[in-house]
C-alpha cells in the first residue's frame, strides 16, 4: 500500500471544499492549554454516514479530524472489520495519525459477540474475538478497546435476570482484561442500551470483575434502556455519568441527554462536564455527533460548545 500524499488528497477528496471554510490551521489547533481540564477527540461513529456511503475512506479520518481542529480521534472497527490483522493497513493507518499529529484514543468494537454469553464456550469465543482489537490498539498507540457488555440474558427477562447478567457479562470482562494487561491495554465497557445503559447494573459489573483494566466509558446520550408500547424506559443521564465516572477510561460527548422519565433534552454542558471534572476525569472526552448533510459543521460546532464550557470552568479546577 502506497504512502499518502497530503497534497493529492486535498485534491481528490470529496470533502475537501465543505473542509477548506471550516478548517482551523494546524497551528491554532495546536494553541490549546498545555494541562486542559480535559482534552477533546473525535468518534469515528460522528462520520459513519460518509463511510458507510462511501463518500470517505477510514483511511483518510486522521487527516479530516486534523482539518477540524481535533488532534485525538477514536476508531470504530466496523469501519476496517477485516483489517486488524493486516498489518500493512495498519501501519498505513499509524503513518497517517502521526503524519498529521493526530493521537489515537481507543477502537470501539461491535459484532464481534455476546460478552456475557450465558453459553460458556460462546463467552469464550467473545473474548478471543476481541483479542485481535487488543493487539491493533497497541499497535496503534491507543490506550484502550471499548466492548459491548451485552449478555443473552435480557432485560426484562426475569426478576434475576439484573443479576445474573451482570455475573456472566464480569466473567467474559476478566478473561478479556486478564489478556489486554499484557499489553497495558484497558477494555472498557459503554452504556450501550439494554442492561449497560442502567448506571447501577454497569457499576456491579465493575465491581464483580475487579480488574484494574476494567473501564467504563460514560455515553452522556446512551441511557435509553429499551422502548416498549410505544413507552422509553430509560436511566437519568446525569446520575448515570456520575455514577460510573470513578470507572472511567474515557468520556463520550452527546449533544441531548435522557432523564429518568425518557424524555430527551438538549445536553447542559456546564452540569455535565463540572460531574466529569468533578470525579477528576482529565482525559479525552470524544465527540460522537454528526447531522446528517452537515456532519463536519455540527462536529466543529460541539467542539466549539467544549472548548467554551471548557474555558469557562478553568478557574473553578
Amino acid at each position: 500500500m502506497s504512502n499518502y500524499n497530503r497534497r493529492d488528497f486535498l485534491k481528490k477528496s470529496t470533502l475537501a471544499g465543505a473542509a477548506v471554510g471550516l478548517a482551523i490551521s494546524s497551528a491554532n489547533a495546536m494553541k490549546e492549554e498545555k494541562d486542559p481540564l480535559f482534552k477533546i477527540s473525535l468518534a469515528e461513529w460522528s462520520v459513519n454516514r460518509s463511510l458507510f456511503a462511501k463518500k470517505m475512506d477510514h483511511l483518510d479520518f486522521p487527516i479530516l479530524a486534523r482539518q477540524h481542529g481535533i488532534n485525538a480521534i477514536e476508531y470504530v472497527n466496523q469501519f476496517f472489520m477485516d483489517k486488524a490483522t493486516d498489518k500493512a493497513y495498519l501501519r498505513e493507518m499509524k503513518y497517517r495519525a502521526d503524519g498529521e499529529g493526530v493521537r489515537s484514543v481507543l477502537i470501539m468494537c461491535d459484532r464481534e459477540g455476546n460478552l456475557g454469553d450465558a453459553d460458556a464456550a460462546k463467552r469464550t469465543q467473545t473474548v478471543e474475538n476481541h483479542k485481535k482489537w487488543v493487539d491493533a490498539a497497541k499497535y496503534l498507540g491507543c490506550h484502550c478497546i471499548r466492548v459491548n457488555g451485552y449478555s443473552t440474558v435480557k432485560y426484562g427477562d426475569s426478576d434475576t435476570a439484573f443479576v445474573e447478567s451482570q455475573k456472566l457479562v464480569a466473567d467474559g470482562l476478566r478473561s478479556l482484561c486478564e489478556y489486554a494487561a499484557d499489553f497495558d491495554i484497558g477494555v472498557t465497557i459503554e452504556n450501550h442500551g439494554g442492561f449497560t445503559s442502567h448506571g447501577e447494573w454497569l457499576v456491579g459489573v465493575m465491581k464483580l470483575t475487579d480488574h484494574k483494566g476494567a473501564g467504563t466509558l460514560p455515553d452522556f446520550g446512551n441511557f435509553r434502556i429499551s422502548s416498549e408500547g410505544g413507552k422509553t424506559i430509560s436511566y437519568d443521564a446525569y446520575q448515570g455519568v456520575q455514577e460510573l465516572m470513578p470507572y472511567a477510561q474515557g468520556v463520550s460527548v452527546k449533544i441531548t441527554a435522557y432523564d429518568a422519565e425518557g424524555n430527551q433534552s438538549p445536553l447542559d454542558y456546564m452540569k455535565m462536564m463540572k460531574i466529569v471534572l468533578d470525579a477528576g476525569y482529565r482525559g479525552y472526552c470524544g465527540i460522537e455527533h454528526g447531522e446528517k448533510g452537515r456532519e463536519w459543521e455540527s462536529i466543529v460546532e460541539v467542539k466549539e460548545a467544549l472548548v467554551k464550557t471548557r474555558d469557562a470552568l478553568a478557574g473553578q479546577y
